[in-house]
């Protein structure tokens, strides 16, 4: 039997982009389709049940994070072998899918992702100077910490296998954007393996994405994931979010999810 791959997209206010990024999605992908919508105020939620797509609906905003861990946990429930995650705003590139899981499909790694500074024209596809140089530096101060190297932490583009997700304390994480570093340093603790594909990425309008002020808030939540994953490796402290999670039996989805 193939691995069930299982395409997520955390979605808020995505009707403007909703049907470029599902055009991208290689037709051979296209068939296990979850859509998690973050109360948008616009009619996203309309157009995904329009495209046949699973939808989730959040009755109130529970952030970018709390979005991601419905996306996974529904996706365990489905028995997903593979997850991959894809912002609906159309700023990554859904083509690439595959060059994203075939790491995870030939057992070379745990979690890939995709990295717009190995892709090596993150300027060139809009990233603001500021922001480019923000992630660099967070980059390599990550990379001093964990002691094994990333090009980049930030992408929202990425593929997990089951037991990256099963392994991790999903709940433990924050419902806001540091959650992205807070799951790869849940995964670094646990000594599960990583892969980085090159991307490139669009900015314009309609994509999301966060201000100055809260990137700088978001920077200082890294600082701050990192400090935790430090204390915890060195024994100063133990965090119970950086330990293997129990496995515990999911309900089951009903048997009409993917009919």
């Amino acid at each position: 039997m193939d691995p069930k791959i299982i395409i997520v997209l955390p979605a808020y206010n995505a009707a403007k982009t909703l049907d470029r990024t599902l055009a991208e999605i290689p037709p051979e992908y296209q068939k296990y389709i979850i859509l998690v919508d973050d109360a948008s105020t616009d009619n996203t939620v309309e157009m995904a049940k329009k495209y046949g797509l699973i939808v989730f609906e959040h009755p109130t905003n529970r952030g970018y994070g709390g979005n991601q861990k419905t996306c996974y946990h529904e996706s365990l429930k489905l028995q997903a072998d593979i997850v991959v995650m894809v912002h609906p705003d159309h700023q990554y590139d859904a083509t690439m899918i595959p060059l994203l899981t075939r790491p995870l499909l030939n057992h070379e790694a745990d979690a890939v992702f995709g990295s717009r500074m190995l892709g090596g024209r993150p300027l060139e596809g809009g990233m603001p100077y500021w922001k480019y140089f923000a992630n660099v530096i967070l980059t390599a101060m990550a990379n001093i910490v964990f002691r094994r190297y990333l090009t980049e932490i930030h992408s929202g583009f990425r593929a997990y296998t089951r037991k990256y997700l099963e392994t991790v304390r999903l709940d433990d994480n924050s419902d806001d954007f540091i959650f992205d570093a807070e799951i790869i340093a849940q995964g670094m603790a646990n000594n599960l393996t990583f892969q980085e594909v090159p991307i490139v990425t669009r900015y314009f309008p309609e994509a999301s994405s966060i201000n100055f002020g809260r990137s700088v808030i978001y920077g200082f939540g890294i600082l701050g994931v990192l400090t935790k994953y430090w204390l915890h490796k060195t024994g100063i402290i133990r965090f119970n979010q950086f330990r293997a999670n129990k496995i515990l039996p999911l309900e089951p989805a009903p048997k009409e999810a993917f009919t």
